[in-house]
C-alpha cells in the first residue's frame, strides 16, 4: 500500500490492526473510545452491550454499572477517512481493485523431482513430501492474507459492519472483499486440516514402525490413544506432563500470582508493577516456558473462575489484544454464560454448555497438533486441530477482570 503512484499514500507504519475494530474485524466506522483507552465502532458497541445491565470493554473487560456516553473520536475518524481516500485513489490509479501482492511462490518440481519419480519411494517418504508442500501452501495463503487490504467502510457509506443494516445496500466492493477474506480463511483452515491428516497418516505410521523396532517409547497421535487407563490418566500423557510457571514480565497489573507462580488471581486493587512493553494491558499472563518442538501436557484448575480462557500464544502477541483473537494464539474459553468455545485462527467454534472443572492442554509440535481435554470427572477430548507455529508458543491465560478473586491454578498432573 505504501507504493501507490498518485494522491495520498497509506503510511508503511499504518497496519490493519491500527484502525480496526476487534468486534467486527473491519475498519473503524464512527469510532468511539472508552475510558480504558480502547476504541471500537459505535454501532458495534451498541449492539454488543444491548440493554445492559453491565457495560464493559470487549478487550480488557473494564466496565461500569451505568451506560457510558459514546463520543466520536475525531482523530481516529480522520485517520480512517484518509486511509479510505488513499486506498480509493490507489485503486483509481491502477484502474480497479488492486490485487494482493503475491507471496513467495513454491519452486517448480525441476529436474530433481522428475528424476525422483523414477526411483521407488515408500509411503512415508511420499507423505513427508506432501506435508512439506502443504506447509508451503499454508505459508503462501498466510502471506496473501496478511497483504489483503481492509474492506471499504466508514460513516459516509452508512453501513453497519456488524450486519444490522440491510446487506442489499452494501457496495459490491465491500461484499466482494468480505467474501474473499472469508474464502481465504476457509482455504487456510482446510489446508491445516490436510496437513494434520498427512502428518497423522504418514508420519504417525513411521513413528509407530520405529516403536515396533524399539527406537522410541511411544508415538501415535493423541486422538488414537485412550485418555485414561484403568480410571487413571493415560501413561502417554503423564510422561509428557509439565508444570509451567507464570511469567511476571507479562503479568497484567490487574493480576497477582502465588509465590510458586502457579496460581493467578484477579486482584482487588491494581498492582504497582513496573512498566514493561511485555506486560499485558488486559487481564492476561504468559508462562515462562516456550515450546518450539516436542510434546507437552499441562492441566489448569478452572473451578474458581467464572469466565476464563486457557491456551497457547506466541510471545509476539500484541499486549492489548485478547487471547484467541489473534492469528498467533488459540484458546479454550468459558464465557460464564453456559457457553464453552474454542478460538482458533480468529474464528470461534462453540463446543457446548458444560463447564470443565479441570482443563488439560496437549501441545504436540512434532505432529503439529493442539488439543483440549476435560479431565476432572469424566475425562474426554473437547477439541483437537492442527496447529503451526512460526515462533515458540507459551502457555497463555485470560481471566475476567471485573470479578476480583477469580483464579486459575496450574495443578500437578495426577497419574
Amino acid at each position: 500500500m505504501a507504493g501507490l503512484d498518485s494522491g495520498l499514500t497509506v503510511p508503511v507504519w499504518l497496519a490493519e490492526d491500527d484502525l480496526g475494530c476487534i468486534i467486527c474485524h473491519g475498519l473503524l466506522a464512527w469510532p468511539v473510545t472508552l475510558p480504558c483507552g480502547h476504541s471500537f465502532c459505535r454501532a458495534c458497541l451498541k449492539r454488543l452491550w444491548g440493554a445492559g445491565p453491565s457495560w464493559s470493554c470487549p478487550t480488557c473487560r473494564e466496565g461500569s454499572a451505568q451506560p457510558l456516553q459514546l463520543r466520536k473520536n475525531t482523530l481516529l475518524q480522520d485517520l480512517a477517512s484518509k486511509y479510505l481516500q488513499a486506498v480509493g485513489e490507489g485503486e483509481g490509479a491502477t484502474g480497479g481493485t488492486p490485487s494482493p501482492a503475491p507471496g513467495p511462490a513454491p519452486q517448480p518440481p525441476g529436474r530433481a523431482a522428475l528424476q525422483s519419480v523414477a526411483a521407488p519411494r515408500s509411503n512415508t517418504e511420499v507423505g513427508q513430501e506432501l506435508a512439506k508442500l502443504t506447509e508451503q501452501l499454508v505459508d503462501i495463503v498466510r502471506s496473501l492474507q496478511s497483504q489483503t487490504q481492509l474492506p471499504e467502510s466508514g460513516p459516509d457509506n452508512k453501513l453497519n459492519i456488524l450486519g444490522t443494516a440491510d446487506h442489499s445496500l452494501a457496495s459490491p466492493k465491500l461484499v466482494a472483499s468480505n467474501a474473499s477474506e472469508k474464502k481465504m480463511r476457509d482455504i487456510l483452515h482446510d489446508l491445516e486440516d490436510i496437513r494434520g491428516k498427512l502428518q497423522e497418516n504418514f508420519l504417525g505410521k513411521q513413528r509407530l514402525e520405529e516403536q515396533r523396532q524399539g527406537k522410541i517409547l511411544e508415538g501415535p497421535s493423541s486422538s488414537s490413544r485412550p485418555l485414561t487407563e484403568g480410571g487413571r490418566l493415560a501413561s502417554w500423557l503423564v510422561q509428557r506432563s509439565i508444570s509451567p510457571t507464570f511469567d511476571l514480565r507479562s503479568l497484567s497489573c490487574s493480576l497477582e500470582v502465588s509465590k510458586d507462580c502457579r496460581k493467578v488471581t484477579v486482584s482487588h486493587f491494581p498492582q504497582p508493577y513496573s512498566w514493561s512493553r511485555d506486560r499485558f494491558t488486559t487481564c492476561q499472563v504468559f508462562c515462562s516456558q516456550a515450546f518450539s518442538s516436542g510434546q507437552h501436557y499441562w492441566e489448569v484448575d478452572t473451578q474458581h473462575c467464572s469466565h476464563w480462557a486457557v491456551g497457547v500464544a506466541s510471545w509476539k502477541m500484541s499486549r492489548d489484544q485478547t487471547l484467541g483473537r489473534t492469528r498467533d494464539s488459540s484458546c479454550l474459553e468459558w464465557k460464564g454464560t453456559s457457553q464453552l468455545s474454542v478460538w482458533h485462527m480468529v474464528k470461534e467454534t462453540v463446543l457446548g454448555s458444560e463447564k470443565p472443572k479441570v482443563v488439560g492442554i496437549y501441545l504436540d509440535l512434532d505432529q503439529g497438533k493442539l488439543a483440549f481435554y476435560s479431565v476432572a470427572d469424566q475425562e474426554k477430548l473437547l477439541w483437537e486441530r492442527p496447529v503451526s507455529a512460526s515462533s515458540p508458543l507459551h502457555p497463555a491465560f485470560w481471566l475476567y477482570g471485573l470479578h476480583p478473586g477469580n483464579s486459575l491454578t496450574i495443578r500437578p498432573v495426577r497419574a
